[in-house]
Order: structure tokens, then C-alpha cells, then sequence
């Protein structure tokens, strides 16, 4: 009897270390509730409804991190499970997809558009969405590049999904290559060392061989390695091209400054240097989702997750010209027309607002955008009853935005009127982005879904007639029919 307790206390024991308060354990080694054991999140509170009469203005800066759906996409293809609240980003889902927005007027690196149309999960509302479109470039012409690749090779990223599947992706980005361009590999463990100097492009042999010698093992010294990447990328800095240090790390800092607030400080200093970053997560299970996130945010750069083969398609080919940024330091702010709205709410951006006089101020860090990249930011709105509501603009859209090697910002403005559009003649890029929001809304349970279900996705989706060259927007209505088995 005496063994028999033994052992239920044993076995109590390990589940309860097995547990956390969100989830339990499962013979998978996967939680079926609540956060993956070890993956780190940033808790973020969902924008309100704001009323106009007293707070008219709302200041953003952009966001063209793609991170959250590509991890959102692994949760439910791979661990056949719901994410956790805190992993969902609603304007990274939105992101996430290439839109075809036009491109027309050379003047500035971006162009803008957008439109109203009644809002689909609550028709009593309206949708507005706000579209910003990076300056194309043909490969030909893209600037010769200096890129530092900063692998993490500690203990924590030996697996396939991570050290595998990262090697993998940088030796597709190298075939890529031109002669002009240059690549140094930096690693990091419980230190920081040089495995490859800048090399020209041209040496693909000698940088795959580098690349293929990897193997992890160690305690993580990320800031080092970061560090270590700057001086590099500085040393081998080309004038008018492009400089930026790939990020490869599951994110599991433990040595050294390693905290998120002190890796952000760090990466502070270092982004006046005019080296962009690109932060790629990997893996499972120590995810450091919110430190991640923020050093790409904070360091003039772009976070993306990796969960398979085909995201690293994307990111190192399909869409490579992502890279180079045409613009940086967006800054989006609305001011509503009363006559027109009563309250409004952004729909995600949380962790991306600004205060209004963060506009107007040039030493305050915002997004950037990479050449032919789209940015949506969309709006949910109460409308006043203004009979003449089509004669005035419902909302003004100023604009701020640096040249990628200038520090003075310069304005741009678009004013969008009500044309008293239902949800069905609405373009395909607004039935596309508002079926993304609904999806996230749906999937974190949020307050303000509204009317929308599964099925209504399904059918907005059905009546969307965009390009889809790759297959992500099909990919994402069999995740949508995926989430709701769940």
C-alpha cells in the first residue's frame, strides 16, 4: 500500500512539472491548452472602440513582420491545436499575405490607397482599410548587398526544425547570390566566433561549406553574437547598398545580457548604424516569441517564423525582395471626420501605437517597408447619421516616411471617402484582409467578432479573386476550415 502511494506521489510530482496553469501534458509532448512549455509570449490587450468626439486622432507606426501567422499556421497544421492567445497578432496575420497593390506614382517609395465598405461581422458598422505599397525594384536592379548571416548553434537548436532547417533556407538564399554581393557568418553559443569573413558572392561553394559545418551545442550568448554582427556588417559597410544581418535563433538567450529589455536596449543603440535586421524564429517548445519580435521591431527590421520548407521558399526567394528596404520610419496617423464617425478601432497594432506627438518626431523609431512589400491596417468604425456623408472625406491619412539612408522624414496625405459600398462590392483585397482579421478574431475568441463564423470566411474567401502565384491565400481557407474542427 505504502509503494502504491509512493508511486501515485511520484507520478503527481511529474505531472505537476510537467503543467503549467494553462495546460496539461499530453502523450504527445504537446499542451492541448495554453502555451507549449518554455515559449515565451508578449501579453497585449486589445485595441477599444475610441470616440471621436474627444480622441479623433490614432498614430501607428507600420508593422511588416509576418511571424505570428506562419506560427499561428504551425499550431494548428503541426500540433493540430488552437494557438494561444498572446502568439496571435492580428496585423502580422494581415501582413503576412503579398497583395497586389498598384504601384503607379514614382514620387515617393510608397504609394497609398484605400476604401470603405460596410463592416461583414457587424453590418450596423463599416470597415475602413488602409493600404501602403513598397516601390518595386526588378531583381537586376536591387543594390549590391552585405549581408552577416548570425546563427545561433547552442545546445537549444539542435533539431531539424531549427539548426536543420535554417542551414537549409541559407543555402537556397545563397544561390541567390550576385558577384556584388557579400556574405560573413557569425555564430553563437556560449560565445561569439567568425565562421566565414565577407566573402563575395560569387564563392557559393565556400559559403554553403561553412554554412553545412554548423553544428549546435552550448549555452546561448545572443548578445555577443549580435555585437559581433554589427562590427562585422560595419567593417564591410557598402555606401548606397543594401546592409542587413540575418538572424537565425530560436531565441533562448541565457548567457550574458539576455533579457528582453536588455537585448532591446542593445539593439537601440545599434540602429542608427544604418544596418537593418531580419530575425528568423525557429522551433519549438523555447520559443522566444516576445523577444524576437521586439528586437526586429525595435532595430529597424522585419521578424519572420519559419515552420517548413515552403515559409523558407518564401522568404529567401519568393519574396526576397523584402530585404531591401525602400522606406523607413513609417508613420501612419488618421484623423476621423466626425461628421462621419462616432468611435473607431484598430484592429491589432497594439504593441505598434504612437503617441500623437510621436508623428511629427524624427528620432522616433517606426516600421519599414522592403521593395514590392504591401502593408493593411484596417479600421472598424460606428458611423454617424450624416445624410450627406458621401460629400466629405469620412477620414484623413497623413504619412510619414524616411529614404533607407536619410534621417528627416517626409509627409504624404490621402483622404478616403464613404461610397456607401456594401461588403460584396468591395475590392478583393478588402474581402481578403477582413476575412485574415476575422480569422484572428475568431481564433483568440475576441469581444469584438461579432456575427463572424468559419463558414462566413469560407464565403467571403469563395468571392475573392486576387493573385495567389504560390498558393498561400488557398493555403490559409484550408487553415480556416482546419481551425474551425477544432
Amino acid at each position: 500500500m505504502k509503494s502504491l502511494k509512493l508511486v501515485l506521489l511520484v507520478f503527481s510530482i511529474l505531472l505537476a512539472m510537467s503543467c503549467n496553469k494553462e495546460g496539461l501534458y499530453s502523450p504527445t509532448g504537446y499542451y492541448q491548452e495554453g502555451p507549449i512549455l518554455g515559449d515565451q509570449y508578449n501579453e497585449v490587450e486589445e485595441n477599444p472602440f475610441i470616440e471621436v468626439a474627444t480622441t479623433p486622432v490614432s498614430t501607428f507606426s507600420i508593422d511588416a513582420d509576418g511571424a505570428s501567422y506562419s506560427n499561428t499556421r504551425r499550431f494548428i497544421q503541426q500540433d493540430n491545436r488552437l494557438p494561444p492567445k498572446a502568439a496571435v497578432r492580428t496585423e502580422e496575420l494581415i501582413n503576412y499575405f503579398n497583395l497586389d497593390y498598384p504601384y503607379t506614382d514614382n514620387t515617393h517609395p510608397i504609394n497609398l490607397n484605400g476604401e470603405v465598405s460596410t463592416c461583414p461581422w457587424n453590418t450596423d458598422n463599416k470597415l475602413i482599410r488602409i493600404g501602403i505599397k513598397g516601390k518595386p525594384i526588378p531583381a537586376a536592379e536591387l543594390p549590391p548587398s552585405n549581408f552577416v548571416f548570425l546563427i545561433d548553434v547552442s545546445g537549444s537548436m539542435n533539431s531539424e526544425d531549427k539548426l536543420g532547417l535554417l542551414k537549409t533556407g541559407f543555402n537556397n538564399f545563397v544561390d541567390g547570390l550576385s558577384a556584388e554581393d557579400r556574405v560573413a557568418i557569425v555564430t553563437y553559443a556560449g560565445s561569439a566566433g567568425v565562421v566565414l569573413s565577407s566573402t563575395a558572392g560569387s564563392n557559393k561553394s565556400t559559403i554553403k561549406s561553412a554554412i553545412n559545418s554548423l553544428g549546435a551545442g552550448g549555452s546561448t550568448a545572443g548578445a555577443q553574437g549580435i555585437i559581433t554582427a554589427y562590427t562585422i556588417a560595419q567593417e564591410n559597410f557598402i555606401e548606397g547598398g543594401n546592409n542587413r544581418i540575418i538572424i537565425g535563433t530560436d531565441g533562448d538567450f541565457n548567457v550574458g545580457p539576455s533579457s528582453q529589455e536588455e537585448l532591446v536596449s542593445l539593439i537601440e543603440e545599434k540602429r542608427e548604424l544604418g544596418i537593418y535586421i531580419t530575425v528568423l524564429g525557429v522551433g519549438r517548445g523555447n520559443l522566444n516569441d516576445g523577444a524576437l519580435e521586439q528586437i526586429a521591431d525595435n532595430g529597424n527590421g522585419t521578424y519572420e517564423y519559419i515552420d517548413n520548407l515552403k515559409q523558407l521558399e518564401k522568404v529567401f526567394v519568393y519574396e526576397i525582395s523584402k530585404l531591401y528596404a525602400v522606406a523607413k520610419d513609417v508613420k501612419v496617423q488618421v484623423e476621423f471626420n466626425p461628421a462621419n464617425v462616432v468611435s473607431y478601432r484598430l484592429i491589432g497594432y497594439e504593441n505598434r501605437l504612437l503617441a500623437t506627438e510621436d508623428f511629427e518626431d524624427d528620432t522616433k523609431d517606426a516600421g519599414e517597408i522592403g521593395a514590392n512589400q504591401n502593408i493593411t491596417a484596417l479600421y472598424e468604425i460606428v458611423p454617424n447619421e450624416n445624410p450627406n456623408y458621401k460629400s466629405v472625406p469620412t477620414f484623413t491619412v497623413d504619412f510619414r516616411y524616411k529614404e533607407p539612408d536619410s534621417e528627416v522624414s517626409n509627409p504624404m496625405e490621402l483622404e478616403i471617402f464613404d461610397d456607401g459600398n456594401s461588403f460584396s462590392d468591395a475590392t478583393g483585397f478588402m474581402k481578403f484582409t477582413s476575412s485574415v482579421a476575422a480569422f484572428s478574431m475568431l481564433i483568440t475568441d475576441s469581444q469584438y467578432k461579432g456575427t463572424a463564423n468559419y463558414n462566413d470566411l469560407i464565403n467571403w474567401l469563395n468571392t475573392t479573386n486576387i493573385s495567389d502565384p504560390h498558393g498561400f491565400k488557398s493555403e490559409f481557407k484550408s487553415l480556416v476550415q482546419q481551425a474551425e474542427s477544432m
